[in-house]
């Protein structure tokens, strides 16, 4: 097995036991019965059935839809498989995730990121079944690995994945970097590159009025710089006191894992 599938685990475990020494991992403010049911499902599900399922089926069509084209891009210098796998994965899922705030079916499949009114690392792989299936980044990043970027590719999301669930987790990394007087000219560059727990946690906001939520926006996933550049992003190095989906009543575990299947 490549040492490299391994290290996502091993980043995840990591950031859960820093969870447990440092916070309340099995007991997060406002938890629900159904919230543990909602993650577990929704994580394992995700990797080890929709993210390799969509990643094989992909390269399965794009062997039969260009057959001469295995590994095309393989010659390419490393600058331009990095410069691939950003627009047509991180860029892409920029998208996809701001289109789900915008566009109501969506946002029904993406609700249950949201539905915790906590931000952990629980929650990193939390949606809807169908959300992971659908996501078209993880399609490209089928055709790019057929195309010849695939060990970059698992640099790449290994490096993206030790972002978001560093992001996700409430451990909150960057909030003693940002008391460092000589660090802040560092700390303003990292956090308009890369989602960290102050932008991300905006996202997951509960209330607009503070001041700080930012749920229309600080979409981005490895890169912070798709909402800079987009203007989404909202920068202010705090954190929302409550978490959670804003004037909407709450919804089932099957709903949250399976509409429109269970409504």
């Amino acid at each position: 097995m490549n040492p490299a599938l391994l290290a996502v685990p091993a980043i995840f475990g990591g950031f859960v036991l820093l969870e447990i020494l440092f916070t309340r991992f099995f007991a997060k403010p406002g938890q629900t019965r159904a919230d543990g049911t909602v993650e577990v499902i929704s994580t394992t599900s995700l990797l080890l059935l929709v993210q390799p399922g969509v990643l094989a089926a992909s390269i399965a069509l794009s062997a039969l839809a260009f057959p001469h084209a295995r590994d095309a891009l393989i010659a390419l210098p490393l600058w331009a498989k990095v410069g691939l796998l950003l627009v047509l994965d991180d860029m892409v899922q920029y998208w996809w995730h701001r289109t789900s705030h915008m566009v109501p079916w969506l946002y029904n499949l993406h609700r249950a990121h949201h539905s915790a009114e906590y931000l952990s690392v629980r929650v990193v792989y939390r949606n809807n079944i169908f959300y992971y299936a659908l996501m078209p980044s993880l399609w490209f990043s089928g055709a790019l690995i057929y195309l010849g970027l695939g060990s970059v590719y698992l640099v790449y999301g290994l490096f993206k994945m030790l972002v978001i669930i560093a992001a996700h987790s409430d451990v909150r990394w960057d909030a003693p970097l940002y008391r460092v007087r000589w660090l802040s000219p560092v700390m303003w560059v990292v956090e308009r590159t890369i989602s960290t727990p102050a932008t991300h946690s905006a996202h997951h906001g509960k209330h607009a009025s503070d001041g700080i939520t930012h749920y229309k926006g600080n979409f981005g996933n490895l890169l912070f710089f798709w909402d800079v550049l987009f203007g989404t992003a909202r920068i202010t190095r705090r954190f929302p006191a409550a978490m959670g989906v804003e004037n909407m009543a709450p919804i089932g575990a099957g709903t949250q894992l399976l509409w429109p299947i269970i409504r």
